[in-house]
């Protein structure tokens, strides 16, 4: 029986096709300062080699790791299979390709060990950083990441990189949503709201992961991320007003500048510098060990990067609402 006062850990994820990223994973897992009771990691069918690095570490003394195999599983599946066969009460889920700082896990479970009587704990919300790799992928990280002064710990949904849960919360609203391949974690999210209120935040728990480190990349993962919005009926009123945006009041502006007054290129001004105003607040810190021109090049990227990413978003969300009518008659798609 567990130590009611030390609950026991899993730490479950998911990994494809992840080269040498995994090694990072788990070697930041072995240095932990408190090692998880158990690790289990689902392979979805990997090709290059992630599966043998996973089963040398299975030989080692260093992490009580297994590994299970299922070819073809999307990440909501793979988590759930390793949850399912996870022993331990509390779940602590991370991704592969991250970094985790050594008191990643003591952080996580620091709330659960603490809570007394009159005060539950369900959920752990941990925090992540970027951890880029050259100028491009700094610029990103500024531009698409918050800070975690801009966070409000009420409002805050975790995600799955760095995240703890009750087996029992995981079981209560039905797991992981294995219909969607992306924007899983943030159903998952609302639903364990929904019936345990606001997660706990434990910033101290945090883990490092690189931003996209390419535009092209870049705008597969946000398209991505807003076909799941669309298939999960997610942020009806950001994605409106990012239409009105760009449809409506960009192109008006335009249009009265050139036909009206010359004036009105300065409201579209304004507009674009209110956009971009918190990404280089975030993003000038960090440029601190760059020259002038790695400066002038980072800050020329934001704009472009936000577009990008905007127009990724602007087409993704009506084809996963396009694939949420065809669906309609599925009973997971009604979630809320």
């Amino acid at each position: 029986m567990e130590n009611s006062e030390k609950p026991q850990i899993s730490v479950v994820a998911t990994v494809l096709n992840e080269g040498q990223a995994i090694e990072r994973l788990l070697r930041s897992l072995a240095a932990q300062t408190r090692v998880p009771d158990e690790v289990i990691i689902v392979d979805g069918g990997s090709t290059d080699g992630t599966l043998d690095s996973l089963q040398a570490w299975t030989e080692s003394e260093e992490l009580p790791l297994r590994v299970l195999v299922e070819a073809g599983a999307n990440i909501s599946r793979g988590r759930n299979v390793a949850i399912a066969e996870a022993t331990r009460s509390v779940i602590a889920a991370t991704d592969a390709g991250v970094r985790l700082e050594d008191g990643w896990v003591e952080a996580l479970a620091a709330p659960f060990e603490a809570e007394g009587t009159d005060h539950f704990v369900a959920v752990v919300a941990g925090w992540f950083e970027a951890d880029p790799q050259s100028l491009f992928e700094t610029a990103m990280g500024a531009t698409v990441l918050p800070s975690i002064q801009e966070i409000k710990p009420e409002q805050f949904l975790p995600s799955s990189r760095s995240v703890a849960f009750r087996r029992a919360a995981w079981e209560a609203i039905g797991g992981y949503p294995e219909w969607l391949d992306y924007c899983e974690d943030l159903v998952f999210d609302l639903r364990l709201r929904e019936f345990y209120g606001p997660a706990t935040f434990a910033p101290q728990a945090k883990v490092h992961f690189r931003p996209r480190g390419s535009l092209w990349a870049f705008f597969k993962q946000y398209y991505r991320y807003a076909r799941g919005d669309g298939k999960a009926d997610l942020w009806r009123q950001r994605h409106a007003i990012r239409y009105l945006t760009y449809l409506v009041a960009g192109p008006l502006l335009v249009v009265l500048a050139l036909l009206h007054s010359p004036w009105w290129w300065l409201g579209l001004a304004v507009g674009v510098a209110a956009y971009t105003a918190q990404p280089y607040r975030r993003l000038w810190p960090r440029l601190a060990g760059y020259g002038l021109i790695d400066k002038i090049v980072a800050m020329l990227l934001v704009p472009i990067i936000r577009v990008v990413g905007d127009v990724a978003k602007m087409i993704g969300y009506p084809a996963g609402l396009i694939w949420r009518w065809r669906n309609w008659r599925r009973s997971e798609v009604h979630w809320r």
